[in-house]
C-alpha cells in the first residue's frame, strides 16, 4: 500500500490494546528471529502503523548490534518507545513467557517420559531435520553475509577455530570484531555490508510514531538516567545471584548457572545458533549439566515452540536442575528442574531489558549516525563458520551410532537430506517440516 495523503494517523494505542498484541505475538512467534521480525513488521508497520518503517529499521539495526535475541529486543524497544518502561517490560515478558511455560512442560515430559517408544520415535524423526535447519541457517546467513573473499576467509577461519582448534567462542567473536575494525579502515570494499531490510522506500500511510515524530520525553538521552538504569540492572543480577549463592554456595548448580548464563547472554551475537557452541562447551563439556544427546533433543524441542530459539537455555537449566536435584530441591526432581529453567531464563534475558532501557535513548538521539557496520559484518561472517561447525557437531551425534556396533545411520542421513532440500529449494516452513518429520519418526517407531 502506497502512502495516501487522506489516510489518517492512527489513534493512540492503549496499554490494553498493546497487551493483547504482544501476548498474541508471544503465542504465535514461530519461525526464528527472521520470521518474528517479519511478523512484527507486517503487523506494526504495514497493518496497524504504530511505528514507521524508518524508525522500525533504526531500532532493528541497534538490536542487531547487541548480544542477545534481536527479535525479543526489538519487541522490548517498540514497547518502550510507545509506553515507557512498563511497555518495555510488558512487550518483552509477553514475548518470552508463553515459550518459557511451554518449554518447561515439554522438558518435564522429556525427562519423565523421554524413553517411551512414541516420544523416542518422534525425536528420531525430528533430530535429522534439526541438523538440516542449522545447515540451512548457515546457508541463508552466508548468502547474505559472505559477499567478498575476505569475509569468506573469516568464516572459514572461524569454522576451523571452533571445530578443530576448540578455541572458545568469545575469542572468535573478539578476533572477528578486531579484523572488521581493521578491515573497515584498510580494506573497506572487503567489509561492505550487503543491503538489508524491507526496501526502505515502501510507505504504508502515516504512522503513530512516524519519521518526523519528536522523540518522546522518556526517550530523550540523559547521563543520570543511563547510569541509574545500568546500576539497577547490575543490582538485580547481583542480588539474584546472591540469593542463589548464599544457601548452596558459589559452587552450587544454581549459582554456577547464574554466572554461566550471564556470560552466554553477553555473547549471543548473530542469534541463538551462534551461541549454541558456547552453550555446548559449558553445559555439556565443563559443567556436565546435560549430555550431547540431550542437547540435541533440547534443540529439537526448542524449534517446535514459539519465542526466541535461545529459550533452549530453559531446557538446559531444567535438565541441569533435574540432574543435580540433590543440591537444589532434594528428591523433588520437577521442582529442581523448574528452578534451573527460571534461573537460566532470568540471567539470559535480563541483559536484553537493560540494553534497551539504558541504550534506547542514546539510539533515539543518534538516528542516522550508527556506524559500526564493518565489525558487525566481520562478526556475522565468523558466525556463519560457527553455525556450520554446530551442524557438524550435531550431525556427528545424529548420523554416527556407536551401539550396538559403530555404524552410519543412513535413514537419519536421508531424512536430513530431504529436510535440507525442502528448506532451501522449496522454502518449506520450519514448523511444517518438523511436524512432517515427527510424524514420520512416530510411524517408524511402530514398524517392526
Amino acid at each position: 500500500m502506497h502512502e495516501n495523503v487522506n489516510t489518517p494517523r492512527p489513534a493512540p494505542v492503549s496499554l490494553r490494546s498493546a497487551f493483547g498484541y504482544w501476548f498474541k505475538l508471544g503465542c504465535v512467534s514461530f519461525g526464528g528471529p527472521a520470521g518474528q521480525i517479519a511478523m512484527m513488521h507486517a503487523e506494526l508497520v504495514e497493518k496497524r502503523r504504530w511505528i514507521s518503517e524508518q524508525r522500525f529499521l533504526h531500532a532493528l539495526n541497534y538490536c542487531m548490534l547487541l548480544p542477545g535475541p534481536e527479535a525479543t529486543q526489538l519487541a522490548i524497544y517498540i514497547g518502550w518507545l510507545m509506553h515507557r518502561t512498563r511497555g518495555a517490560l510488558m512487550a518483552g515478558l509477553l514475548f518470552l513467557l508463553p515459550s518459557l511455560l511451554v518449554l518447561i512442560v515439554l522438558s518435564w515430559l522429556y525427562m519423565a517420559y523421554g524413553h517411551v517408544g512414541a516420544i523416542a520415535g518422534i525425536l528420531y524423526g525430528i533430530k535429522p531435520a534439526v541438523v538440516a535447519i542449522v545447515l540451512a541457517a548457515a546457508w541463508r546467513l552466508g548468502r547474505r553475509t559472505l559477499r567478498s573473499p575476505g569475509l569468506i576467509a573469516i568464516a572459514a577461519a572461524a569454522f576451523v577455530a571452533i571445530a578443530v582448534l576448540r578455541l572458545p567462542f568469545p575469542l572468535i567473536v573478539l578476533a572477528a570484531a578486531i579484523l572488521g575494525m581493521a578491515g573497515g579502515h584498510w580494506l573497506p570494499a572487503q567489509f561492505h555490508a550487503g543491503a538489508t531490510g524491507h526496501g526502505g522506500k515502501a510507505r504504508y500511510g502515516p504512522a503513530l510514531i512516524d519519521d518526523d515524530t519528536p522523540t518522546p520525553e522518556h526517550a530523550r538521552f540523559s547521563w543520570p538516567r543511563l547510569l541509574a538504569t545500568c546500576a539497577l540492572g547490575l543490582a538485580l543480577a547481583f542480588l539474584a545471584w546472591l540469593a542463589l549463592a548464599l544457601p548452596g554456595g558459589t559452587d552450587g548448580p544454581l549459582a554456577q548457572m547464574g554466572v554461566f548464563f550471564s556470560k552466554a547472554a553477553l555473547l549471543t551475537f548473530g542469534g541463538a545458533y551462534a551461541v549454541l557452541p558456547y552453550l555446548v562447551q559449558g553445559a555439556v563439556d565443563h559443567y556436565h549439566w546435560i549430555t550431547s544427546a540431550q542437547m540435541m533433543d533440547g534443540l529439537a524441542l526448542g524449534e517446535t515452540t514459539p519465542g526466541p530459539l535461545i529459550m533452549i537455555v530453559a531446557f538446559i537449566g531444567f535438565v541441569g536442575g533435574w540432574s543435580h536435584a540433590a543440591g537444589i530441591a532434594g528428591d523433588q526432581l520437577w521442582l529442581a528442574g523448574v528452578c534451573g529453567a527460571l534461573v537460566a531464563s532470568w540471567f539470559t534475558f535480563l541483559p536484553s531489558f537493560v540494553f534497551i532501557l539504558a541504550g534506547g535513548p542514546l539510539v533515539e538521539a543518534s538516528r542516522g549516525n550508527l556506524r559500526l557496520s564493518a565489525p558487525l559484518t566481520a562478526i556475522s561472517a565468523a558466525v556463519v563458520g560457527v553455525i556450520a561447525s554446530l551442524a557438524l557437531f550435531f550431525g556427528r551425534h545424529v548420523f554416527w551410532q556407536a551401539n550396538p556396533l559403530p555404524h552410519w545411520d543412513w535413514l537419519a542421513i536421508a531424512i536430513a537430506l530431504a529436510a535440507g532440500v525442502a528448506l532451501i529449494k522449496f522454502q518449506i516452513g520450519t514448523i511444517k517440516l518438523l511436524l512432517a518429520c515427527a510424524i514420520f519418526g512416530l510411524v517408524l517407531s511402530y514398524l517392526p
